[in-house]
């Protein structure tokens, strides 16, 4: 059997969580070190931090240059679009973003734009019309870096494929991270040929989800913890797949071992470097 080495496509450095702090108050202190030294020991060879906005994605950005292995996304999420019309100045906030991610590919440290795209779970965070208004025009970065686009879609299907296929020409591919969309919804992202579906632990909850995940074609698919949110829980459907035991919530080679399980692929670490390949394209 081939050797584990994973690529976590998305973990939330920038989260208070990881400086020990949860609902405002310090539990512990900050612990992004150690976290990195169990992921370095399980096969992780490469984390990608995640940036949901532009102060976020500058952190992300001195988070991924503390390390060789940490890299990192530039982009404004869904649910904090309301950012570009709040700054006063949306096209200044617009090339701040492209600045930034021009100054990180310089470093070799930006691999990706996003976290964008569409959530229609969370509107009370920020409106359908503005969420797609950004959505839209985060396809500008990708255009003019050539960076592939790091993209979140929930509950939002039909408006999410709509301005990919609108966009499809201005960027080179992407991955819809923290899938848990339908069978028709993976079957419209997999019509885009540039498209892969990145897995977590909330890709995995459900038969239903499990059902989805057996059809993704394994050179289609990438995984990811989305740390420190997604683990897969003891109620979760595909726990049964799990066989290996973490005391944190840094756990990509859970969802490894799901995906083999559900898939019936005894060969975990072939299916890893398949996975490897697939991000690294």
């Amino acid at each position: 059997m081939a050797a584990i080495r994973m690529i976590d496509i998305a973990v939330n450095f920038t989260d208070g969580m990881f400086k020990g702090i949860y609902n405002g108050k310090q539990c512990h202190i900050a612990d992004i070190p150690t976290v990195l030294n169990r992921a370095w020991a399980a096969g992780v060879h490469r984390i990608i931090v995640t940036g949901g906005s532009l102060e976020e994605s500058r952190e992300a950005l001195a988070i991924a240059e503390t390390d060789g292995r940490l890299f990192c996304t530039v982009g404004v999420h869904p649910t904090r679009c309301k950012e570009f019309e709040e700054s006063g100045d949306p096209e200044k906030h617009f090339q701040a973003l492209l600045s930034l991610a021009k100054e990180g590919i310089q470093k070799g440290k930006v691999v990706a734009i996003g976290e964008c795209g569409l959530d229609y779970d969370r509107l009370h965070f920020c409106p359908a019309d503005i969420q797609k208004k950004y959505f839209e025009k985060q396809f500008e970065l990708a255009y003019t870096t050539k960076l592939p686009m790091f993209l979140h879609m929930r509950a939002a299907a039909a408006d999410f494929c709509e301005i990919v296929e609108k966009n499809k020409d201005r960027f080179t591919s992407g991955v819809a991270h923290s899938f848990t969309g339908s069978k028709d919804d993976c079957t419209k992202l997999l019509s885009f040929d540039k498209m892969y579906i990145g897995i977590n632990g909330c890709s995995l909850k459900t038969a239903e989800n499990l059902d989805v995940v057996k059809d993704i074609p394994v050179e289609r698919m990438m995984i990811e913890t989305d740390s420190p949110y997604c683990e897969i829980k003891n109620t979760h459907a595909g726990i049964g797949f799990v066989k290996s035991t973490w005391p944190s919530k840094k756990k990509e080679k859970q969802v490894l071992e799901v995906v083999a399980g559900c898939k019936g692929i005894n060969d975990v670490g072939n299916l890893s470097s398949t996975l490897y390949h697939n991000t690294c394209r």
